[in-house]
């Protein structure tokens, strides 16, 4: 159908070959035909295309019956095998994206192998391999040597493999384990009218074409036209940008897109797009074409990386240099004669390998593979923490959170609401058991409007949940209403199966109302009809004008009574209960002819009373809001309970303490963007807040260089949950546009959950930079060593050969980030304040062991070199050392190099002065895993290398020797530990704190908050002495003001 070329549609159309180009089909519309029915932006009315008949009739569909379950190509009927919706799917497509394209394993292989230094690695062991067997095999070769010339050549090629070959397994992995946590998505039913029946199916079967009911709180995962609506309201949000939610009909509001959320009402559409066509598909389809984000550690490594490869580069080539001048230097003053040509080449190829392997073992690529690996490490065991980690860098990010604002409902509590106290009539109960007590004394005409009330003013149901068993289904505090009248005997079916309900004005969360008019049966009411209107207590009772007392009579509310109602709702708010006024008011004809759809009509109500709704706190939340207060991380609760409320249940939490500040949403929105950050700097609760109100909260704390994360489970949470460092949305209760919108998900909706995130996400930190603590200190020992050792030597030969350099560089990069990088938190982690954003990745405790290891591992092994065969007793009565003698001497400086690694390894495991390097070790099994891989592959390699790596095998004296030689890397850690910081100037490394302090301290704020109250009282007993009722302030004292407003303390230094 033609369109307005003029206009852009809100996304572009991804039609995924949808269009019936094969061959013509039996349906009069193609996805891009329907496409403009849901396009927000300017959506084509039904009428535009015929009308809805003409819609259903092209699409197929009976619009009283739905779609045929058993529906078939009509071109095959009688097939048996033929597959349900073949054509339909084939046309509109299926309800699913289409899978992301995994790389293969000989792709990862081509990855890993895509590196300059390694492959120049490879074109010198080949070239060397070549010259080796050309002289092995050529005619100057001597018939009483082995030919064994091609073994380091090979030997290198083989080294090179197994770097190649681990990083890629390490990298296939870490894919299949990131594809398991992007597979575990909710498989969730969705209701459609098929065969004439409501039946419920699997969200992923659905067609275009059939018709979805609609119900309050369903997630609209297809695009659609509505044909059925009674007050249908949906908060497209997500999709949007607008707040406010969006009634919908059947003519000019109709259409519906996914990824929205019906808020209200009932009825049903007609689905016209699915899959990666739908509103919803598109986003993720446009989302999946951008390319995945380095972290910002992966980042802040790359460049670090880069740096010292930079300088082993320029090492290798002042080795480089050096060992070639040094070569035809020595044979140029030597009395012996120049090599020949081909002896001259072989030394080149032999003095090149030598340099390209200081390259391969200066680089530090294992940095970046160290992050990847915790990274996925972190994520998977999170996965049984019951944090799905969305977004990689969270995982970091969330280890130096500075602050957590976090939901009350669902998280903070248990979201199990039950009625626990009430005064209804005027008569009062303070238990479940009391309530019955309550039944038999209230007037049996009240307790019924009270029952009607309760059962047809909600949308709550029974069903039976998961397990079997019978429970409310819709929102909490109804379900917990309905539980409290089917505890005193009450059936809510049977009251709504005899009475109709006529109008129906759901909870709207701008008015906290919810309200609907019924018609009253014969005999039971003054009127045909009457209004019933529940919500938060100080709204319903502003709007009622009479009360019904203790013996059932109605009265007028005068200043004491509404007084009584105030004192009874603030009574149960300082108790933690949620409070909800109940009330009525009979309506005559006439009047109900004047009420408006859209317009509950609160006035004039009769106050039945006020019940206080318990919801506990979750088990482990007073712990976890301590442990994260010692962590150095301040908690804010931002919900939309009343203030009263909001207090108590922060208190009973930990969260709100003397001298901080418990204010309103609006109260907080209505000052200055000055006043804002002063306030949000003391700030622990928000109450009646909006989801505006939550990202200006997050706004002003990420201005102050607050690490910020927060917690949602609504659609109309995503602005928050995207503007936060640190999104979490909710498993259970959250929606899948908050879920889109979040970094993380807390499968299990518990507060608990995010502490155990903070501990992971130390832990990554903390695994990094062991690694690079001991990658660098490896890297400078076996770069000066080897550069040391080659240019002393006679034959230009460093201590250490190629082979074994890329068996050092395969300890330290590989295994020592799968050793270091694969340990679990332990609870120490929560006893630090959080690292500054801008801290250094290398502190100043790491700098000065990483500096102190290098310099000793260095001077251990020049000094084995030069007196080693005095040491060892491998030299002859005359002092002469034989080749053997030498190659055990090198064979045993190898053997101690490694050891000193080993051992380093597991000074490594403490970036503090922590004197204890074996905490917790047998919590990390790979680590012990690791170190026994690698003093094996030691063993063999000495034992049964040969000439492959340049070893002979070790008596065990000298291995001992070695092995003791190696232990001396723990001895100097603790002198290390033990230097204080004034024996290094300032110059050589900062000594400055990486730790990021509080905004205002705990302790600050306890004393703001004492001395503040002591002034108040102060004031007021001025105040009573000079007859006064208020002492005046300055009004241009923002904080003064705050403070004597909101209770909190605001006075003094905020820093």
């Amino acid at each position: 159908m033609p369109q307005d070329s003029a206009r852009e549609p809100l996304l572009p159309s991804s039609h995924n070959g949808a269009r019936n180009t094969s061959g013509r089909s039996r349906f009069a519309f193609t996805v891009a035909d329907l496409a403009p029915l849901t396009d927000p932006t300017a959506p084509k009315l039904p009428r535009d295309m015929g009308g809805i008949d003409r819609i259903f009739k092209g699409l197929d569909v009976d619009p009283k019956v739905g779609l045929h379950s058993d529906e078939s190509d009509s071109h095959s009927l009688g097939r048996s095998d033929q597959a349900k919706f073949e054509e339909r799917s084939r046309v509109f497509g299926r309800n699913i994206l289409p899978t992301v394209k995994s790389a293969t394993f000989f792709e990862l292989v081509k990855k890993a192998y895509d590196d300059r230094t390694l492959i120049l690695l490879s074109i010198a062991a080949v070239v060397s391999l070549g010259v080796s067997i050309y002289e092995d095999y050529g005619p100057h070769h001597d018939p009483d040597e082995p030919r064994v010339g091609w073994v380091e050549g090979a030997a290198i090629l083989a080294a090179v493999a197994a770097v190649v070959f681990t990083n890629a397994i390490n990298d296939y992995q870490k894919e299949r384990q990131f594809r398991k946590l992007n597979a575990k998505k909710d498989d969730r039913q969705v209701k459609l009218m098929r065969d004439g029946h409501e039946k419920e199916v699997n969200v992923k079967e659905v067609q275009v074409g059939d018709i979805m009911l609609m119900e309050p709180g369903d997630l609209l995962a297809v695009d659609g036209i509505v044909i059925k609506s009674h007050n249908i309201t949906c908060d497209e949000s997500s999709a949007t940008g607008e707040s406010d939610a969006l009634k919908k009909d059947t003519e000019e509001k109709c259409y519906v897109i996914s990824g929205s959320k019906v808020l209200d009402g009932s009825g049903a559409m007609l689905v016209t797009a699915v899959g990666p066509n739908s509103f919803f598909g598109k986003t993720m389809m446009a989302m999946r074409d951008s390319a995945p984000e380095e972290t910002p550690l992966q980042v802040k490594l790359d460049l670090l990386a880069e740096s010292i490869a930079k300088l082993g580069m320029a090492a290798a080539i002042a080795m480089l240099v050096t060992l070639v001048v040094k070569y035809f230097v020595q044979h140029a003053m030597s009395s012996n004669p120049m090599p020949s040509g081909s002896q001259i080449f072989s030394d080149m190829v032999r003095i090149v390998i030598q340099a390209i392997t200081i390259v391969v073992v200066a680089v530090p690529e294992g940095l970046p593979m160290a992050v990847t690996l915790a990274l996925a490490y972190a994520t998977t065991q999170m996965l049984k923490d019951n944090n799905l980690v969305r977004v990689l860098s969270a995982c970091e990010t969330m280890g130096n959170a500075t602050t957590v604002c976090s939901d009350k409902t669902g998280t903070l509590t248990q979201n199990k609401m039950t009625v626990v106290e009430g005064t209804l009539s005027l008569l009062p109960f303070n238990s479940v058991d009391n309530a019955k007590n309550w039944k038999a004394e209230v007037k049996p005409e009240i307790a019924r409007i009270i029952f009607d009330g309760i059962a047809l003013n909600s949308s709550a149901f029974e069903d039976k949940d998961e397990k079997g068993n019978l429970a409310f289904v819709g929102s909490k505090t109804e379900s917990a209403l309905l539980g409290f009248i089917k505890l005193l005997g009450e059936s809510y079916s049977n009251i709504r199966g005899n009475v109709k309900v006529v109008k129906v004005y759901p909870f709207s969360s701008a008015k906290k109302t919810m309200s609907c008019v019924v018609e009253v049966p014969e005999g039971q009411g003054p009127e045909k009809y009457r209004l019933f209107v529940k919500g938060a207590s100080e709204i319903v009772l502003r709007s009622c004008t009479h009360y019904v007392d203790d013996e059932g009579h109605i009265k007028s509310v005068d200043d004491n009574t509404r007084a009584k109602f105030e004192q009874i709702i603030s009574s149960y708010a300082d108790k933690a209960l949620r409070t909800i006024a109940l009330s009525y008011r009979d309506v005559s004809s006439s009047e109900f002819k004047k009420f408006k759809d859209d317009e509950a009509p609160n006035s004039k109500l009769v106050c039945l009373g006020v019940v206080g709704i318990q919801d506990p706190l979750r088990p482990g939340v007073v712990e976890s809001v301590r442990d994260f207060a010692r962590a150095g991380v301040t908690v804010r609760m931002i919900t939309g309970d009343n203030i009263q409320t909001a207090r108590a249940i922060a208190k009973n939490a930990g969260i709100l303490i003397k001298g901080g500040l418990a204010m309103t949403g609006p109260e907080f929105r209505a000052l200055s963007k000055e006043e804002q950050t002063e306030a949000v700097k003391r700030l622990q609760v928000l109450a009646r807040s909006s989801p505006t109100d939550k990202t200006i909260v997050v706004r002003r704390l990420q201005e102050l260089g607050e690490v910020v994360a927060v917690t949602g489970d609504g659609t109309n949470d995503g602005p928050a949950l995207k503007m936060a460092d640190v999104g979490f949305s909710m498993g259970i209760t959250g929606t899948e546009v908050a879920k889109e919108a979040s970094a993380i998900v807390l499968m299990d909706d518990n507060f608990s959950s995010i502490l155990k995130s903070l501990m992971w996400g130390r832990a990554v930190n903390d695994s990094v930079r062991k690694f690079l603590q001991f990658q660098l200190t490896v890297n400078i020992t076996a770069v000066v060593l080897s550069f040391i050792s080659a240019v002393t030597s006679d034959d230009n030969q460093s201590v250490l050969s190629a082979v074994q350099l890329l068996w050092v560089n395969l300890i330290m990069d590989t295994l020592a980030a799968l050793a270091l990088a694969t340990e679990p938190p332990s609870p120490e982690v929560l006893k630090r304040q959080p690292t500054s954003r801008t801290a250094p990745l290398i502190n100043f405790n790491m700098w000065k062991m990483i500096l102190g290891q290098a310099i000793f591992q260095i001077s251990i092994n020049l000094a084995l070199l030069k007196f080693g065969a005095q040491l060892f007793r491998l030299q002859g009565p005359d002092g002469s050392i034989s080749d053997l003698q030498k190659t055990t001497l090198r064979t045993m400086i190898f053997n101690s190099f490694v050891f000193l690694q080993v051992f380093n390894e597991l000074n490594c495991r403490r970036i503090d002065d922590s004197f204890n390097i074996f905490k917790n070790l047998q919590n990390n099994k790979v680590f012990v895993l690791v170190q026994a891989i690698v003093i094996g592959g030691q063993f063999v390699i000495v034992q049964f290398g040969g000439r492959a790596f340049k070893t002979v095998p070790l008596t065990g004296n000298q291995w001992l020797a070695t092995i003791l030689i190696g232990s001396l890397s723990l001895p100097v850690g603790v002198i290390l530990r033990l230097l204080p910081s004034y024996f290094i100037p300032e110059s050589v490394i900062s000594h400055a704190s990486e730790e990021r302090q509080p905004l205002v301290s705990t302790g600050k704020l306890r004393w703001e908050g004492a001395s503040n109250q002591i002034m108040s009282q102060s004031n007021f007993f001025d105040a009573i002495r000079k007859g006064k009722k208020t002492h005046k302030h300055d009004e241009n004292a923002p904080t003064v003001s705050l403070w004597k407003k909101y209770g909190a303390t605001l006075h003094g230094d905020s820093n």
